[in-house]
Formats: C-alpha cells, sequence, structure tokens
C-alpha cells in the first residue's frame, strides 16, 4: 500500500475559485497489479483550461468530479511496475496529477528521455501541452508566413511567451506581445525578443495595440478574448488571420460576456478565425519536438517556469495564475 496524498475539489465555484472549493486529503493507494505503474509525481502542471473542468457543463474536457483528486498533466518516476514495458525508475508523463502519487495502467503513460540538460518539468511547458499548442496555433492553424507581423495576448504565459519567440525565429517582421505588468513588458522585450509589447492595464487595448502595431497585424494568437481580441480584429490586414487558444477574460464570468462589435471587418478583410485544440495536432509531435528541442538546447528560446514548491501551495498557484501571477509555465514542485 502507498501512503499519499492529493487535492480533491469538494465544491463547485461561482466566479473565481477559492481554496475553499478545493481539500488536501491523506489517502491510500493499492500497490500497482499486472499491466499497471505506481508513480511518485515530480512536478505537476496547472493551467488555465483547468477553470473549465471545475464545472459541471459539457466542454471538449470533462468536469472533475466532487470529492474526487483533480486531474492534470504530471511528471514522475516509477516507483513500482507490474508492466514489462515500463520498468522501476522510468521517467514518465500521465494525466494524474494534482496528487503526490499514482497507480495507473502502464499504457496511460508516456516514456520520457532522461537528460541532463532538461528538467523534468520541461515536459510540462516548453516541450509539453504548451509548447505544442503554441507550435501547432502557430504553424499551422494561424498559417503563420515569414514576414507576418504577428500579435499574441497574455504573451508572457507558458504559450504566449512561446509563440512569440517561434515568431520571431520564424522569420515574423515584427512580434507583439500584452501582458499585467510593467515587469512582464520589460521581460518580453528585454529576454524574449519582442519587437513591442504594452501592458493591457495602460488604456483601451485597440490604442495600444495601434502604437505597437501602427501598419496592423496579420496574425493574432488568442489566448485573452475580450477587448483585446476586438482590438486584434480593428487591427488586421487584408487576409488576417486569427487562432483562438484560450479566453481567459470570461473564465470566471458569471454572466455572458459582450463578443465583439466589430465582426463586419471580416468580410471586407477576408478575415479568418479558428478555435483549436492541441489534441487535434498530434501528427506535429515528431517535427515539434525536433525543432524547438534543438531551439532550447541552443539557447535560442527562453523558457521561463514559475515554480512553486510542494502540493500545500497548489490551490494558491493555480488561483494565482488565473490572476496572471506566473511568468512562463506555473509549475508545482513535489
Amino acid at each position: 500500500m502507498i501512503n499519499t496524498r492529493e487535492i480533491r475539489l469538494v465544491s463547485r465555484p461561482e466566479g473565481e475559485p477559492s481554496a475553499e472549493n478545493f481539500a488536501l486529503v491523506e489517502t491510500t493507494l493499492p500497490d500497482p497489479g499486472p499491466g499497471e505503474v505506481a508513480v511518485h509525481n515530480l512536478a505537476m502542471s496547472v493551467d488555465p483550461y483547468m477553470r473549465g473542468r471545475m464545472n459541471d457543463t459539457p466542454s471538449y474536457a470533462p468536469p472533475w468530479e466532487l470529492d474526487q483528486a483533480a486531474l492534470g498533466a504530471a511528471v514522475g518516476e516509477v516507483t513500482a511496475s507490474g508492466s514489462d514495458r515500463v520498468g522501476v525508475g522510468s521517467l514518465v508523463l500521465h494525466g494524474l496529477g494534482w496528487r503526490e502519487d499514482a497507480v495507473l495502467a502502464a499504457d496511460q503513460v508516456v516514456l520520457l528521455p532522461r537528460r541532463e540538460d532538461v528538467a523534468p518539468s520541461r515536459y510540462l511547458g516548453a516541450l509539453g501541452m504548451p509548447g505544442r499548442t503554441a507550435y501547432a496555433g502557430l504553424f499551422r492553424v494561424a498559417a503563420f508566413r515569414p514576414g507576418d507581423t504577428v500579435f499574441v495576448s497574455a504573451a508572457a504565459g507558458a504559450v504566449g511567451s512561446m509563440v512569440g519567440q517561434l515568431a520571431r525565429l520564424a522569420g515574423a517582421s515584427r512580434v507583439i506581445g500584452s501582458a499585467g505588468s510593467k515587469a512582464k513588458v520589460d521581460h518580453l522585450i528585454n529576454d524574449l525578443g519582442f519587437d513591442a509589447a504594452f501592458d493591457y492595464h495602460d488604456g483601451p487595448a485597440a490604442e495600444l495595440l495601434a502604437r505597437a502595431a501602427p501598419d496592423g497585424i496579420d496574425v493574432y494568437f488568442d489566448n485573452v478574448g475580450g477587448d483585446q481580441l476586438q482590438a486584434a480584429i480593428g487591427a488586421m490586414k487584408l487576409h488576417g488571420r486569427i487562432a483562438v487558444c484560450g479566453m481567459i477574460s470570461q473564465y470566471n464570468a458569471t454572466a455572458p460576456t459582450p463578443g465583439p462589435s466589430n465582426l463586419a471587418l471580416f468580410i471586407g478583410r477576408r478575415i479568418t478565425m479558428t478555435g483549436f485544440l492541441v489534441a487535434d495536432h498530434d501528427d506535429l509531435a515528431d517535427e515539434f519536438a525536433s525543432k524547438v528541442g534543438g531551439w532550447l538546447a541552443d539557447g535560442s528560446i527562453v523558457a521561463e517556469e514559475t515554480v512553486v514548491d510542494g502540493l500545500d501551495h497548489a490551490v494558491q498557484a493555480f488561483i494565482g495564475l488565473l490572476r496572471g501571477q506566473n511568468t512562463g509555465k506555473m509549475i508545482i514542485s513535489l
């Protein structure tokens, strides 16, 4: 038997989540049976999409069950195995985060390479789902072309920071980002190589974007929705493309939020806007790993992480993520 701890969802939030929606619980797991593995988690991910899983509503990811452990990506080490494929000591990626240990079927884990130059947490960020989301969204969904002017919202986050750097490396003529503080704006320009950035608190998004991109934009990678989506539509050039990855400005809304009022621009400017999920683009996995892995190794891409220590602090880290308190990928070290 394995004595461990996990975080459970005990109530569903109205608006912004709070610590009272969760409980940290001691529990006991069985030893793995045939075809199963026990994993001690080294790091777990908290991501904006998880806010939707707290609601009991249909979505692309099933809702978390009340009084059950929350779910999400984690990287860990196999401590016991009933599988010939996954041995003890293997480094694995799996979907039973929000807990210190997990027992699951061996076919539900992904074997990861152990590399001295790659921290395990990278497989939750730049080399994991956020990085693949940025890659698929920019190059396939938004159909990026060298010379494009690219605008990305929430640009200091796990996905947005990758989008901007990928666009720069692929030959964008100008890369613009929005973020929520002066420190993040400085980070985008000085550390990540953005050409321009603005703090969305500093004024109307349309005015801030117009100053940063006076000639308009070809691509908008949307993580936010709201005023920034409307501003991006207004700045779109002919045949502009919008990849819709997230709408974090709406995740805690308790009533319907108004949509953009300038949708008529789609007609004359022949704008395309496409929502997407990274799971629809698994065929890009090898290409992504090769290119982005190389850029990380040679320092062409900076992968910032905000690391919070301990399962005890995971809930506050998740709430902080939704408030924009992270730079880069938010990671819980276990």
